[in-house]
């Protein structure tokens, strides 16, 4: 009973709400519109957004440097090898097997130190054949001094029987003959006795050039030949050592390529490293510029000696050496990086003029410069100076330790 009737009542109110739906319609129906076009509006601003942003510019970062001031440099740019200011080359006069070594890499030789010893015992024989010939000649004058002595004899002999017509004009005539010609025997004698000793003295000299000795006092920087070795002086003096005077001095012969000796001059200043030690600089000074030319590959070099202390015996020989030849300094002088001066931004027109028209002209000594000031690019005309691979000079401009000059954007 109870059932039915409160299905009787579901069923009512379901009825009556039914009835009464079109009113529930009318009511609800505005706030779905006021949705809807909610929804469109914030779909329109987000789409409006979404088109400003994609067709603005970005913000632009500037990328900037500071004015410093500071030195200068323009240089030059080699490459070298590192010698001893002197070298001697000792060879050997002779020819023959060395008999014995007595100098070594790096062993330290006084003037006249004999360093090897070439087999002396053919040379040794020829002195003694020169010897032997110089006593026959001399033992030749000796006798045909006394011929001389028998020959005058003679003469004044029969020159006092011919006054007494004892003895004929021709024996007379005779004895002088044998007289003149005995003298000029003791010439011919005296001759071949200074020629003997010429021989002598040559073999001497010869056999003394077995001792193959240091011209100089320094350090024997390379040893050629072994002991046995036999050496060949026929065409060509055979080199046996290197010695090098004095390793304390030494000398880097760079190679400065045609387009660059003419700002190289002696005394300039240079610096190099070396790749023993790449992180140590060394200092030098330009002492000579030689005028003979080399060609290699078609490519003109000048060789730039730079002399350097070498005390500490850091340097040997034979290093490369990587230099750079100061042609020309400023010093304590306002610079700007070189970058500043090949950037011009684009779309900026300064005061007075186009961008293209505001740019550096070359070899005017006027270039254009932009700052960042208050946040904003501001163009400064310059008057450049000395430029190196990295700064440049200003010489005249607004400009000041500590401005920010742009180089380039983010």
């Amino acid at each position: 009973m109870n059932r039915q009737v409160t299905g009787v009542a579901d069923e009512k109110s379901v009825t009556s709400f039914r009835s009464d739906g079109g009113t529930g319609e009318t009511r609800h129906r505005p706030w779905l519109k006021a949705a809807v076009l909610l929804a469109f509006l914030l779909a329109t601003v987000g789409a409006g957004a979404f088109w400003w942003r994609s067709h603005s510019a970005p913000p632009i970062h500037y990328v900037t440097m500071p004015v410093t001031r500071g030195e200068v440099a323009r240089a030059v740019t080699a490459t070298g090898t590192v010698n001893p200011e002197l070298t001697v080359i000792v060879g050997s006069y002779v020819s023959g097997v060395i008999q014995q070594l007595f100098c070594d890499y790096n062993t330290q030789v006084k003037a006249g130190q004999i360093c090897a010893k070439i087999d002396p015992r053919p040379y040794q024989m020829t002195v003694n054949q020169a010897q032997a010939a110089l006593d026959v000649a001399k033992a030749q004058l000796e006798k045909d001094k006394a011929n001389l002595v028998y020959a005058k004899l003679t003469l004044d002999r029969t020159t006092a029987l011919a006054r007494r017509d004892f003895s004929t004009q021709d024996a007379a005539d005779s004895a002088k003959n044998a007289y003149d010609q005995a003298q000029a025997q003791i010439g011919l004698d005296q001759a071949t006795i200074e020629q003997r000793e010429a021989e002598l003295e040559a073999a001497q000299v010869n056999l003394g050039y077995t001792d193959i000795t240091s011209p100089v006092e320094g350090t024997v920087v390379s040893r050629n030949v072994t002991q046995g070795q036999t050496v060949a002086a026929s065409f060509q003096t055979p080199t046996l050592f290197l010695i090098a005077t004095d390793l304390t001095k030494m000398q880097v012969d760079t190679n400065v390529s045609e387009s660059d000796v003419g700002a190289v001059a002696e005394g300039n200043k240079a610096t190099f490293t070396v790749d023993a030690f790449p992180s140590r600089v060394f200092e030098g000074t330009v002492t000579q510029l030689r005028q003979s030319p080399q060609s290699v590959q078609n490519v003109i070099t000048f060789d730039a000696v730079v002399s350097v202390d070498n005390r500490d015996l850091s340097l040997k020989p034979g290093m490369t050496a990587s230099a750079r030849v100061v042609t020309e300094r400023r010093s304590d002088v306002l610079r700007v990086p070189n970058q500043a001066l090949r950037y011009l931004p684009g779309g900026i027109v300064p005061e007075g003029g186009t961008a293209a028209t505001q740019a550096p002209t070359a070899g005017s000594g006027q270039a254009l410069l932009w700052v960042l000031r208050d946040g904003r690019p501001a163009a400064v005309t310059v008057k450049v100076g000395l430029d190196d691979d990295s700064n440049t000079e200003i010489v005249e401009g607004d400009l000041h330790p500590g401005d920010l000059v742009i180089v380039g954007e983010d």
